[in-house]
């Protein structure tokens, strides 16, 4: 009975709240991480868009806020990738699929357009590329092909996945974070900050409180009868 008694007065307790509330939150975005993970069939379904190889220039412009919604991909975009059968890949350029493939000369994947689909000895090779890339730029059909594995495309089994979704602009984040070495001290020291306020401050003030009520307690004259 004591235990009940007790769990209902820490229900009561603000603090205690507001920590299951940021735990509640936590685990609500790590859940649908692993469940976009599991639902796409990629290991990394969310990218942002780090160059500018997908980007068409518009007067010079390709910082992702110049037409934001065309069909191209700019940087700060945030990308949704979902595993997809080499085989049902849409090649018909310029409304062909954008695919992500891994690097074999780097870590970071690309995402570029296929542009031209052939198999050889029972393997789909795929021909891409970037959008903005020159000399001839989407929609025009281009002569050449860029950053593929060989002169016969990009092998199937370097394919991650395809683009079902951009986001534009909130990839920028990401990106400010990994350009500047001190933002992410200054967001942690923000975090640190708020958990003070939010926590230790207010214990502080009622640890004051009391001891102080106590002392004026103990100041007071006592009667004798």
């Amino acid at each position: 009975m004591q235990k009940v008694i007790d769990l209902k007065k820490l229900w009561k307790n603000d603090y205690f709240k507001t920590a299951i509330a940021i735990v509640l939150i936590v685990a609500i975005i790590v859940g649908f991480f692993f469940g976009m993970q599991l639902v796409l069939g990629v290991a990394v379904p969310v990218r942002v868009v780090e160059s500018g190889s997908m980007c068409v220039p518009y007067d010079g412009r390709c910082d992702g806020w110049s037409h934001p919604f065309d069909q191209t991909l700019h940087v700060g975009d945030i990308i949704v990738i979902q595993q997809v059968n080499p085989a049902d890949l849409n090649a018909n350029y310029p409304n062909s699929d954008i695919i992500v493939y891994r690097n074999p000369n780097g870590v970071t994947p690309i995402v570029h357009r296929i542009v031209e689909k052939q198999e050889i000895n029972g393997i789909l090779y795929f021909k891409t590329k970037g959008d903005g890339n020159g000399p001839v730029t989407w929609p025009e059909v281009p002569n050449y092909y860029d950053n593929i594995p060989d002169a016969r495309g990009v092998p199937q089994n370097l394919i991650e996945g395809k683009v079902i979704l951009r986001i534009p602009w909130f990839g920028w984040i990401t990106l400010f974070m990994r350009g500047n070495s001190w933002a992410l001290p200054v967001v942690i020291a923000l975090i640190v900050l708020l958990v003070v306020i939010e926590f230790i401050l207010p214990v502080v003030k009622e640890k004051r409180k009391k001891t102080g009520q106590q002392t004026d307690k103990n100041s007071q004259p006592q009667m004798s009868l």
